[in-house]
């Protein structure tokens, strides 16, 4: 059941911001805009319950959309998984990396000087209890983002790019795609989520702009999803 009541928005920003496109396979491009599976993860850092699943309804891009390229060491590697199985068994294992025998520079193409307003709502799953209900959850969510508090450190798309954010009590901001540099946008297809439950596919949909609003409902209900 859709609980638009218990609807909120949150405003996001940051310096830089990365939502790779996944068909670039070695250097990391982003995507015009922040996807709305990223949105969610923003959301669920700051607060999450299994009861309750976080639904993305509108993305506002407050600032011009602009890229910067930067190079970053990374590593070619990563722990086997039968290593952390057995470690997990009580075997000895290595679960370790030596840094400076994987290191690879790669170049990336990001985001910088990124804000967003998300408008969201929550479903409750099939995990709620008698004592989970909308207001309660609502009520804790909206304490938390008032007050700054989350989980963990929310991050645009890699953890080293970390996100402010503020509880957003009335109108939406103005975006920088109104007036004279509004109109639509065609963003092309882009992530939606990912499938846990069938073998983590990959969900796509037509992603659209109109005056710096991305209204996700309206894409998926008019538009192509893969």
């Amino acid at each position: 059941m859709i609980v638009i009541g218990y609807g909120i928005k949150l405003k996001v920003w940051g310096d830089y911001a990365c939502f790779t496109r996944p068909e670039m396979k070695v250097e990391r491009v982003s995507y015009d805009v922040m996807t709305p599976s990223a949105a969610r993860g923003i959301l669920e850092a700051i607060y999450w319950k299994p009861a309750i699943c976080w639904k993305i309804d509108k993305i506002h891009v407050q600032n011009k959309i602009e890229f910067d390229n930067i190079r970053r060491n990374e590593v070619t590697g990563k722990i086997p998984k039968g290593a952390v199985k057995a470690a997990m068994n009580g075997k000895e294992a290595t679960l370790c990396q030596v840094p400076n025998e994987n290191r690879v520079q790669r170049a990336s193409l990001v985001l910088r000087n990124v804000c967003y307003c998300i408008e969201a709502h929550f479903e409750m799953t099939a995990d709620a209890g008698p004592d989970d209900t909308e207001k309660k959850h609502y009520n804790i969510a909206l304490r938390r983002m008032r007050r700054g508090q989350c989980f963990h450190q929310p991050y645009f798309g890699c953890r080293e790019f970390p996100v402010s954010f503020e509880y957003l009590e009335g109108e939406t901001p103005e975006s920088y795609y109104t007036g004279e540099n509004g109109g639509e946008k065609d963003l092309g297809f882009m992530l939606y989520d990912i499938d846990f439950e069938n073998e983590m596919q990959a969900i796509f949909f037509r992603a659209n702009m109109t005056d710096g609003t991305v209204d996700v409902n309206r894409c998926l209900a008019f538009g192509e999803v893969s």
